[in-house]
């Protein structure tokens, strides 16, 4: 059998228990949230804008500090500095004026990972997503989907344990995205961490998932979670064909029905809405100024 070029990583067990939530102490999101998500599981969760799936991740990241509650990765308390967590971003968050190959290394720069140690890490991550022969580009002469492929390697060179994953290929066209699942299940396959892969795509939730957290309006938290059969491993023709797919799909087709027919909160969209992207700006401007020192 041939040498695998990066180590088996495994995953973590998430714990979220009794979590509250609100914006301002006024608009309630959660009122007592939990869930258990095991190690090296792939948790998919959809649900309306609104319902706090964004906000739902800066809690699990520790960007947010829940009201009452915990959340708990291997059995601590989680931060944002924690080197077991990654989070991957809607947009691809890269710094144009680095090439691609020095994206993946931030991190372990930051870190201050020794220039040799780091440059071979970044490498074995960056030839992991497909990107071989792509290492000294600049970000802005990639296609979308290669730019994800550079964000996805440079949370993954951290080597973390729990992955939190925001929509990441929800600007990406249908087949790129289609094509993106797989390599993403492919690497999720060889590493082995633990995902939690928000999404509004329902097709894409079935595809990649072990289960799937169908989450309801403010402060419902939780309205369902679906256990998906579906065999692994998983190609696109086949398992996106197969009736057992089409059952889960139109089964959350009508969850997600009755979760938008319920009186929609503008306030909890608006809101989630604006401190996602507070919370990405900031660690842009961060990242910036790291860079720059």
């Amino acid at each position: 059998m041939a040498e695998r070029a990066v180590e088996r990583i495994g995953g973590d067990n998430l714990i979220i228990e009794n979590l509250h939530y609100s914006y301002g102490g006024k608009l309630s999101i959660f009122e007592g949230l939990n869930l258990d998500v095991r190690p090296g599981e792939f948790l998919a969760v959809i649900g309306p804008s609104g319902c706090g799936k964004t906000t739902l991740l800066n809690l699990l990241s520790g960007f947010y500090s829940p009201e009452r509650g915990s959340v708990r990765l291997r059995g601590k308390p989680i931060a944002p500095e924690d080197p077991n967590l990654g989070y991957v971003f809607q947009a691809a968050t890269l710094f144009p004026w680095l090439s691609a190959i020095e994206n993946v290394e931030f991190g372990l720069r930051m870190s201050g990972m020794p220039p040799k140690e780091r440059r071979e890490r970044a490498q074995r991550y960056f030839d992991l997503v497909g990107l071989s022969g792509f290492e000294n580009y600049l970000v802005l002469r990639l296609s979308g989907g290669m730019q994800q492929r550079v964000s996805l390697a440079r949370c993954l060179a951290m080597e973390p344990t729990l992955l939190l994953m925001d929509e990441p290929f929800g600007a990406l066209d249908a087949i790129t995205r289609e094509s993106m699942n797989d390599e993403l299940l492919r690497i999720w396959d060889e590493l082995g961490q633990t995902v939690l892969f928000i999404t509004h795509d329902i097709d894409e939730a079935v595809y990649l998932s072990d289960r799937i957290v169908v989450f309801s309006r403010p402060p419902g938290g939780i309205y369902k979670v679906v256990k998906n059969e579906l065999p692994r491993p998983r190609s696109g023709p086949t398992t996106r064909t197969a009736d057992l797919f089409w059952k889960y799909k139109k089964e959350l087709i009508a969850d997600i029905a009755m979760v938008t027919a319920q009186r929609p909160t503008d306030e909890a969209e608006l809101a989630e809405l604006k401190l996602s992207t507070e919370i990405e700006r900031k660690a842009e401007k961060q990242a910036s100024r790291d860079t720059e020192n």
